[in-house]
């Protein structure tokens, strides 16, 4: 498998936090569970005309081969078949709001086809793509599109939602323990409720859901780390009341419980080999 990363420029870089190739040809149509990371991604699949959508308990069907794919609170079921050729953009959390022009929140747990919010010019994009070329000018092709097409709206941007979204984050992302939704809007000068609309919309979901996703993530990345830690000392270096707790909040987001998740581990922390006793319809 070919996995590569860029960086792009600013202003860019403020937003999006990876351009992304990635290309496993010939790899089986298996079915994976993809974990909620609470981040927007732009997915183009370049080896075919479609990607699939695995609903859990019917069969693959094919829709749009570039999709937004909106911020997650739940997991979501893919086939492996579409990770032959794909390339895509990973955002900032509360930063995609500007690429489409619209509330962040309208997208979240759904995947939309990218000519629904970029028009025609979506569609040229993948054309582009298409072409024969390395993964690294591939990259710099999607960077320079971007530039192209967005650079000046995100610099004329009205920096008071962006800086309100950045303080907001950060207060959040303040592990173990995680700031009160009260203590935050309070701190930010707005009430709880206009603070948590403004959240919303440029996130993708209310204040307390994101929280539960960031803590969520953490339990994810320790385990998928291979931490050496009880369980219940996890939880609670996490931020989670108990044990209980930890393990009830990570079956309600992933499908499955921390010691299957444990036991299927690969080599990316939010994909989870789906087992055939699952019993996945099949392609």
């Amino acid at each position: 498998m070919i996995y590569l990363e860029h960086i792009p420029e600013a202003p860019l870089s403020k937003s999006i936090r990876a351009l992304w190739y990635a290309a496993a040809p010939g790899v089986l149509g298996q079915r994976e569970r993809i974990l909620p990371s609470g981040c927007f991604q732009i997915i183009l699949n370049l080896a075919r005309d479609f990607l699939l959508d695995c609903p859990e308990t019917q069969a693959a069907r094919p829709v749009a081969p570039a999709l937004v794919v909106g911020a997650r609170s739940v997991y979501e079921i893919v086939d492996t078949s579409d990770m032959a050729e794909l390339i895509g953009i990973w955002f900032h959390p509360g930063a995609f709001a500007p690429f489409a022009m619209d509330a962040a929140d309208l997208f979240s747990n759904r995947s939309i086809a990218l000519d629904r919010v970029w028009g025609a010019s979506a569609i040229a994009l993948r054309d582009r793509l298409r072409e024969p070329a390395p993964p690294g000018a591939r990259l710099r092709l999607l960077e320079a599109w971007l530039q192209e097409e967005f650079a000046a709206r995100l610099l004329a941007q009205t920096p008071v939602r962006p800086g309100l979204v950045e303080f907001a984050l950060a207060q959040f992302n303040r592990a173990p323990q995680v700031r009160s939704v009260r203590q935050v809007a309070r701190s930010a000068g707005l009430s709880e409720r206009r603070f948590s609309q403004l959240f919303r919309e440029q996130v993708g979901f209310p204040p307390k859901v994101w929280t539960r996703i960031r803590r969520f993530q953490r339990a994810v990345n320790q385990l998928h780390a291979g931490t050496d830690m009880r369980w219940a000392e996890l939880a609670l270096d996490c931020g989670f009341y108990d044990q209980s707790h930890f393990a009830n909040e990570f079956r309600a987001f992933s499908g499955i419980d921390i010691s299957t998740y444990s036991a299927r581990q690969t080599r990316w922390a939010n994909h989870v080999p789906a087992e055939e006793r699952e019993e996945f319809p099949q392609t």
